[in-house]
């Protein structure tokens, strides 16, 4: 995914850190998604490809949740 952000023009510090801000829902990258930035310096593609980061961090948490559950265990 930062490959794809770097493709589509933006540089490797920033499309790093969005798509780890995105994966780890941590909130501000570096670059121009920085603290003093927003990430409405995309475009839509990127903005796609950062929410599908989003998306995948996510599911990734619930899916340790569910784990915890004692229905789970159960069957």
């Amino acid at each position: 995914m930062t490959m794809l952000l770097a493709a589509s023009g933006l540089d490797i510090i920033t499309a790093s850190t969005a798509i780890i801000a995105c994966l780890n829902n941590m909130g501000p990258g570096l670059g121009q998604v920085g603290p003093a930035a927003t990430f409405a310096v995309l475009n839509d593609f990127q903005t796609w490809i950062c929410t599908f980061a989003l998306l995948l961090g996510r599911l990734e948490l619930f899916s340790l949740l569910v784990v915890f559950t004692p229905g789970f265990w159960r069957s």
